[in-house]
């Protein structure tokens, strides 16, 4: 705003003493101080506001405009409520080095100035922002990216005073403002991530305000920039792979301006989060023709020549053929109508970023399908070393969850689960058909065991499945014997089906919906059949150990 347009402002009392040629100057803020000298405090274009307490003498008045004028200020209004009519003494001081004076009136609070001026400097600057924030979204959906989400970051820090960052649905910081200071810290970035999507599972609209560590935030959903909020069918189709911004402010008094601005920030950021999805369509699609062959048996020199052209675009510039890792991945939701294929694609490519890493680029290096409410990883590794025990070491299953598992549990909620499994690492093309194998055990060793985010490496399966064709024959007899025999007889006598039952209960990871669905029954009569099961074996299918004893069995049999 102008210094003209505080004159014309009846309701501020001020009056002009002198420097009416300076009153095009521009302010940019407002000051109060009675500092003799408060240089350090002025950045330039600010209205000063004093009380005078600072002058003791008339000889006081010349340095301290002095100081005001190097400071680069826009002006200085001096209050009339302490010594009456401001000293002739600062008007001649303000003429020599012309800088506007104003005489503010005793019944006017500097509150009432300071509120009034940056309520309109605030409002220019939102303006100014949002012309230059529709530019932006203009160069955006026409062309390369202009520096991507960290440039309008750094808008809403240099314009507006607003510090701001990107944060994945897992707490993964990918963008922050260059002027907003030192970055979050991980475990901050986490339990932001966490309230966003405790309240996206409960439907209540963003901006999402919460109180963190005695810090103020407000969190806006960062949508996909074709998808209105209502073209999901079910918020759990996209709560889990949406971003979110993170501003340190609580906009719940924020005009409706300043919403829409935020708003607009959001599809902007969203226009380069699509434009970074449809890149990893190459990498989706070499993970879906190598896996394809592996799954269908196809012969290792063509899985080799398929893995020789995914290696350049997942490990570009590595000269030898790398190591790789399977790691399967599966979301479920109770009821139906929800395929969990897609979210787990889209939380694995997140996943298996390193969460100490920012910004979009290491998930450049990951190659994930999905099938049906399964999602598989073809990892690189670009070495792999090996421990004093022998063991070689990689991608581990509880390393991956470890920093993610507060945010994804707030998001899987009462009715979700994510479950994990990691293969050793391969050297060739004739490794991976086991290596899958190996991550689809490791991740039903994980489903077996309670909570909402669970994980199990290869490391786990050494410990009994690996094991299982070394039990002695009279062992492994016995064991399946005491456990399956009631069944198999039940079964001859009845035909009641209970061993497939059982089998197809500790596939579906004790989902009685999936279940049901997999084996055409109702669910009252699968229920029944467990329940048959229980009974006949004096075990509970609702106790992880049990289930692993069942499981083991069914291997062994």
């Amino acid at each position: 705003m102008r210094l003209r347009a505080l004159l014309d402002t009846d309701a501020l009392g001020l009056r002009l003493l002198g420097g009416e040629d300076e009153l095009d100057r521009s302010v940019r803020g407002v000051m109060t101080t009675d500092l003799r000298d408060p240089s350090r405090y002025l950045s330039g274009g600010e209205l000063v506001l004093t009380g005078l307490a600072w002058r003791r003498d008339a000889d006081d008045s010349e340095p301290f405009v002095r100081i005001l004028v190097q400071a680069g200020v826009a002006a200085l209004a001096a209050g009339e409520a302490e010594l009456g009519d401001v000293p002739d003494d600062l008007v001649l001081a303000c003429a020599r080095h012309r800088l506007p004076l104003f005489a503010v009136h005793e019944s006017v609070a500097f509150a009432t100035i300071t509120e009034h001026v940056v309520r309109q400097v605030s409002g220019e600057r939102a303006g100014d922002l949002a012309a230059v924030v529709d530019r932006h979204r203009r160069m955006m959906t026409s062309g390369p990216a202009g520096g991507g989400p960290d440039v309008v970051l750094d808008l809403l820090g240099s314009d507006l005073d607003l510090r701001a960052w990107v944060l994945s649905p897992t707490g993964r910081l990918i963008a922050g403002s260059k002027v907003s200071g030192p970055e979050l810290p991980p475990e901050t970035c986490a339990k932001l991530a966490a309230e966003h999507l405790a309240a996206a599972r409960t439907g209540r609209r963003g901006p999402h305000r919460l109180l963190l560590d005695g810090t103020r935030y407000s969190l806006f959903p960062i949508r996909s920039s074709g998808r209105s909020p209502q073209a999901a069918r079910d918020v759990r189709e996209t709560v889990l792979s949406d971003w979110l911004l993170a501003v340190e402010a609580d906009a719940g008094d924020w005009p409706e301006e300043r919403l829409d601005l935020l708003q607009g920030v959001t599809q902007l950021i969203a226009v380069e989060r699509d434009r970074r999805d449809a890149a990893r369509t190459v990498r989706r699609r070499l993970a879906q023709e190598v896996l394809e062959l592996v799954q269908t048996g196809a012969a290792p020199g063509e899985i080799a020549a398929r893995l020789r052209v995914a290696a350049p675009v997942l490990l570009p510039g590595l000269g030898a053929a790398p190591h790789w890792q399977v790691v399967v991945a599966r979301v479920e939701w109770e009821g139906d109508g929800v395929e969990g294929g897609p979210v787990a694609q889209s939380l694995l490519e997140e996943v298996l970023v390193d969460p100490m890493a920012t910004g979009p680029e290491p998930s450049d290096r990951i190659a994930v399908a999905h099938t049906g409410d399964e999602a598989i990883a073809l990892v690189p590794l670009p070495a792999v070393s090996t421990e004093h025990d022998g063991s070689e070491t990689g991608l581990l299953a509880d390393a991956l969850l470890q920093s993610v598992r507060e945010p994804l549990s707030a998001g899987l909620n009462d009715d979700g689960r994510l479950t994990l499994g990691v293969s050793a690492a391969v050297h060739s093309a004739e490794g991976l058909r086991g290596a899958l194998e190996e991550a689809r055990h490791a991740r039903r060793v994980a489903a077996a065991r309670p909570g909402r985010v669970c994980a199990a490496g290869h490391q786990e399966l050494a410990s009994h499945v690996l094991l299982l064709p070394f039990v002695p024959d009279d062992v492994r007899r016995a064991f399946t014997a005491r456990l399956l025999d009631p069944l198999t007889d039940y079964d001859r006598r009845h035909r009641a089906e209970l061993i497939p039952t059982l089998e197809a209960f500790l596939e579906c990871d004790g989902s009685w919906t999936r279940c049901a669905t997999r084996l055409h029954l109702h669910v009252n009569t699968l229920r029944y059949r467990v329940g048959r099961i229980e009974q006949l074996t004096g075990r509970d299918l609702s106790r992880l150990e049990d289930k692993l004893d069942f499981f083991l069995a069914l291997r062994m049999s």
